[in-house]
């Protein structure tokens, strides 16, 4: 071209380089290409317009699919849309190679893509010879980036070596993917199959247990730690003639055995078999030997985690043993859930123990920590444990001694910046009776789920932790199982996991036992979930750490009413009863005592009553501490009344001395026990034991519709059966049975007390030896209603009387 001649046009110059132009447009699906790209497409050369059926059909499937692809990710990023497609003919097969180069656009009106691009054929390598090339999709360097990426990521995640080979069968390599894949391992001077994608299992027999002498190219990529890479089956054959026979009926066309090296040591080696030719390009090499150097590093940490997985699991099993023997008469489940991280194992354990009377030990406990120490620690101790459980030793016997086993083994000198302790509930159980024996070093209480689905702590006696003291006491605290009941033992990892303090945990778990309808089996899987279940995520507790914890779990269970372990269903019983001690040395009890009364009146309508109920008991048994030198035992029982539940508590003590009413000064500090007794109970009395003696006290429970308000010489507020007129009676409102009414011989003083001024009503004592010492009661002004204490000799004030003679009341049906 001289100077100052016309510049051609740029089809001229286009058709010179053999380079084809294209236009796309997506709205109307259709494709314009000039003479030279209708060249490159297998067409006639002429200028052309195709639909989008017409284009693909002369497109490789995957090709087609790529060009959808990069066009989004050109326009997002700016850049050209290039990629390389395999151009077919009629018969599907690849007649040429071409590189197409396009901007892409989109317009957001339309809601189209308009592409104009050139094509342009790759010469290099030749199309249809034996080392040619799939067609690389995309921009190679940004998918071979990508890929690679989430390859690491993907086999980065993986746990186990069947994980492993599952996401290397599912890589999709940018170009050039394998339909078989195989890894190899070495044990001794033989070649293994570890796992293989895209054979049957019978296929590979004949390559599993090979020599590492043998000619097969694995077996020489162990020996020597370099890949080979085959491309063509001609190929194959002259190098490896003795096993080519065995390679022949895959029909496959290429092969890539690459090293499998972790830690500069060759553990295997991964092969990659092809169905079409791959000439194997440096590139193509390149991703190959990425993925090799991740997949041995997967493998090898896979490897390492099961054989870790493999090991603690073997400690937990052996540490933890099986329920062993069924206890007659009891149903007893356990669950053991390690820490969600680090080891598999923890301080966390439970035990079944036959003792030598007949009896069973039921043993839960937790060793502090997460870590090899607090797992082999707690080995040590649970075997301590049997040991002196198995000679015969009582609870507190057991856990004394376990004591000052544990405290030896972590007191010694060269342990001294590691101290460790545990807690531990230790429990002696007669299948027979029901009888528990329960001995509690620092841990937390039983809880114990009724027959009628009422789930209440119990509080027992207990001491501190295993291994602080070695001369440490640990009381017991003994309490019957009834028939029906379920007591649950646990660490505190069932109750804090998420997030949860004491508190908030328990009321999580205490609505699962609640609301549980099954055997033992299903309540402890029911446990479990609610801490660690999808539903634990809509639970989680009020704290900012939410750090998991070791889980033991043990639940035992005496089957009977209610229970859920029968194979039919029942009615829960019409009763309920608990039973709490309080000695004299442990006056902090008194409130676990108000707190376990509150939680058996967890259903009662009447919220007034409840306090009331509470204020009595905590009332009565402090007067036990104070004015006796005996232990208060307390018994509640909830049942049934004349119109309804009935709460009936006594305190029982061992002390001779009769509680007597006194007339408190103004700015006396005591003396008003039975006056709150008169003003709160709807009946109440003292009865005397053979050795000691038993205040009790009774509530009926309103049926929720005949609360009587507060009138004019009320009771107290809102209390059922309260007068609503100054005497009480028919002529001023209703008074409950049972009740005394505030008329005359009532609190206020006057004599009577019934509604014509004789009786008292049924289940009240006489009025004769009242706070106000006037003389009445019965009909006759003598009589007291059979079940009442009388206020004769002995009485709540000593005056004599009681009965129509002057003597005895009756009998009482729960009298001693």
């Amino acid at each position: 071209m001289r100077t100052g001649e016309p510049l051609p046009s740029v089809g001229d110059v286009l058709g010179a380089l053999a380079t084809g132009l294209w236009h796309w447009d997506t709205a109307t699906g259709l494709v314009t290409v000039d003479a030279e790209a209708a060249r490159l497409l297998g067409l006639p050369a002429e200028r052309t317009t195709l639909t989008e059926t017409q284009t693909r059909a002369r497109l490789h499937p995957e090709d087609w699919n790529e060009i959808t692809g990069v066009v989004p990710l050109a326009i997002d990023e700016g850049t050209l849309a290039e990629v390389r497609i395999r151009i077919m003919d009629e018969q599907g097969r690849v007649i040429r190679v071409v590189r197409s180069r396009s901007k892409p656009s989109f317009d957001p009106d339309r809601r189209a893509y308009e592409l104009i691009g050139t094509l342009q054929e790759v010469t290099e390598p030749a199309p249809g010879t034996a080392a040619a090339r799939n067609a690389v999709t995309g921009d190679w360097r940004r998918s071979r980036e990508a890929f690679l990426l989430d390859a690491g990521r993907a086999l980065a995640e993986a746990r186990s070596t069947a994980e492993v080979l599952r996401v290397a069968g599912g890589l999709s390599m940018p170009g050039f993917s394998p339909d078989g894949l195989v890894v190899f391992g070495v044990e001794g001077d033989w070649l293994t199959i570890i796992g293989h994608h895209g054979h049957q299992p019978g296929d590979i027999r004949p390559f599993s247990d090979m020599p590492l002498a043998a000619d097969y190219p694995a077996a020489e990529v162990i020996r020597t730690g370099r890949a080979v890479y085959l491309s063509s089956p001609e190929q194959y054959e002259s190098r490896y003639p003795a096993t080519w026979p065995l390679v022949r009926p895959f029909s496959r066309h290429s092969w890539a055995f690459l090293p499998l090296t972790a830690a500069g040591r060759t553990m295997g080696a991964w092969m990659a078999a092809f169905t079409y030719p791959v000439a194997f390009t440096p590139d193509e090499r390149a991703v190959l030997t990425t993925v090799a150097r991740m997949l041995a590093q997967a493998l090898s940490r896979a490897g390492a985690e099961e054989t870790e997985r493999e090991l603690t699991e073997g400690l937990q099993r052996s540490m933890l043993p099986s329920l062993g023997p069924e206890i007659p008469g009891m149903q007893v489940a356990a669950r053991y859930i390690p820490t969600g991280g680090g080891l598999q194992v923890g301080g966390d354990w439970y035990d079944m123990i036959p003792l030598p009377s007949g009896r069973f030990a039921l043993v839960i406990g937790d060793v502090q920590g997460h870590d090899v120490r607090a797992a082999g620690l707690m080995g040590q101790l649970r075997i301590a444990l049997r040991a002196y459980a198995s000679e015969g030793h009582r609870p507190d016997a057991v856990l004394s001694r376990a004591s000052r086993f544990l405290h030896g083994i972590t007191h010694a000198d060269d342990q001294l910046s590691d101290l460790r302790f545990a807690t531990c509930v230790y429990v002696e159980a007669d299948p027979a009776t029901g009888m528990l024996e329960v001995a509690r070093a620092g841990h937390p209480n039983p809880a114990i789920r009724m027959a009628d689905g009422t789930v209440m702590k119990r509080p027992t006696a207990g001491g501190l932790p295993l291994g602080i003291d070695p001369d440490a006491d640990y009381p017991t605290t003994r309490f019957a199982l009834e028939p029906g009941e379920t007591m649950m033992l646990c660490t505190d990892g069932l109750i804090e996991t998420g997030g949860h303090d004491m508190a908030t945990g328990w009321q999580r778990l205490r609505a699962v036992l609640e609301e549980h309808q099954g055997d033992v089996e299903t309540l402890a899987d029911a446990l479990v979930q609610a801490v660690h279940g999808p539903s634990s995520h809509h639970t989680t507790g009020p704290l900012a750490d939410r750090r998991e914890d070791d889980i033991a779990l043990l639940l035992v269970c005496r089957p009977g009413e209610g229970c859920g372990c029968g194979a039919t269903a029942s009615a829960p019983p019409s009763v309920r009863r608990t039973l709490l001690s309080v000695a004299q040395d442990e006056p902090e009890r008194i409130a676990e005592a108000r707190q376990h009364l509150r939680e058996l009146l967890h259903d009662w309508l009447c919220a007034d009553q409840i306090d009331s109920a509470v204020l009595l008991v905590s009332e009565v048994v402090t007067n036990v501490l104070v004015h006796t030198d005996a232990d208060a035992l307390l018994l509640a029982e909830v049942g049934d009344g004349p119109d309804g539940r009935r709460l009936r508590v006594e305190v029982t003590d061992a002390g001779d001395d009769l509680p007597h009413k006194r007339r408190p000064g103004e700015l006396a500090s005591s003396g008003r026990g039975l006056m709150l007794m008169e003003l709160l109970a709807d009946t109440w009395g003292v009865e005397p034991r053979g050795r000691g003696k038993s205040i009790w006290f009774e509530l009926y429970e309103p049926d929720g519709s005949q609360e009587a308000p507060d009138g004019p010489g009320g009771v107290s507020g809102g209390r059922p059966g309260g007068a609503s007129a100054p005497d009480g009676g028919p002529n001023g409102g209703p008074v409950t049975p049972g009740r005394v009414p505030d008329g005359p011989g009532g609190p206020d003083g006057g004599p009577g007390g019934g509604p014509d001024g004789g009786s008292a009503g049924p289940g009240r004592v006489s009025d004769a030896g009242r706070l106000d010492g006037v003389p009445g009661g019965g009909p006759d002004g003598g009589s007291v209603t059979p079940g009442r204490v009388p206020d004769g000799p002995g009485g709540l004030d000593g005056v004599p009387g009681g009965g129509p003679d002057g003597g005895s009341a009756g009998p009482d049906p729960r009298s001693g």
